[in-house]
């Protein structure tokens, strides 16, 4: 009988544990994954015991609160703190998420915290996001017109028109979908994911964009697009509120419409 396991190497071993001081009124423990490349060791999950009473109420705040006062070796990435550059994208008991505006009060019990799954860690929360990046390069994602624009005023476009980006220009590329993807842990190397094809989808339906035909014929290919199965993770998952999902649905329509 086969049997699979992990590589001795990867198996995550307990880690350390930070208790909250004496006289700590409201606490709350976080279990983050920890991983250094340059020492060799397993993964851990380290285990940190807080006052809420000394941070702030996202879940962001609580790692800020752990790096500044307990440990300062803990690696992650965050900037805006307000749910637009999708840095602190994480998974957060169990969900993908922005650390940023889940709050800690959303958790009943311990929040566990580890990087998005099934991409390379640098370190810690940090996941690689060099290949992510490269699909979302590959689809081209800037505006491309072979008219002239008008001199004195931008391309317009009408009420409707624009409504069609509603939903969609929203993306911050923050991975969480395309990490919650079943499909995209399997195939990353050739299927774009969820957000990917939603940007694809974004200039497909943009009206001054005038390369429609090539951006779909781009996308035509088993394994880009049609490695979709509609599982939903994605939509389920995003912490904007966006359907990939129905992107990517939308965008087989507009292939099998145009081949029929």
């Amino acid at each position: 009988m086969a049997q699979f396991t992990l590589p001795k190497n990867s198996k995550v071993t307990k880690g350390k544990t930070f208790s909250a001081a004496d006289g700590a009124a409201r606490r709350k423990i976080f279990r983050i994954y920890r991983w250094d490349p340059d020492t060799g060791e397993n993964p851990r999950v380290d285990t940190y015991e807080i006052n809420l009473d000394n941070c702030g109420p996202m879940v962001l705040d609580a790692i800020i609160y752990i790096k500044n006062e307990i440990d300062p070796t803990l690696t992650f990435r965050r900037s805006c703190r307000e749910g637009i550059c999708g840095s602190c994208a994480m998974n957060i008991g169990g969900t993908n998420t922005l650390a940023c505006t889940r709050a800690i009060e959303d958790f009943k019990g311990d929040i566990s915290i580890y990087p998005l799954p099934h991409m390379p860690v640098i370190k810690d929360l940090v996941p690689d996001l060099t290949h992510f990046y490269e699909q979302y390069a590959a689809i081209k994602p800037w505006l491309q017109a072979q008219t002239e624009p008008p001199v004195e005023q931008e391309r317009l476009q009408s009420k409707e028109q624009r409504a069609k980006l509603d939903g969609l220009y929203e993306c911050i590329l923050c991975a969480c979908c395309s990490t919650s993807c079943p499909s995209y842990w399997w195939n990353s190397d050739r299927y774009l994911g969820p957000a990917i094809l939603l940007q694809a989808y974004r200039w497909i339906v943009d009206s001054r964009d005038e390369n429609t035909g090539e951006r779909l014929d781009a996308l035509d290919d088993s394994f880009r697009l049609y490695r979709c199965h509609t599982i939903m993770n994605c939509t389920n998952t995003c912490p904007k509120g966006l359907n990939p999902a129905k992107s990517i649905a939308e965008i087989k329509k507009l292939l099998n419409s145009r081949s029929s």
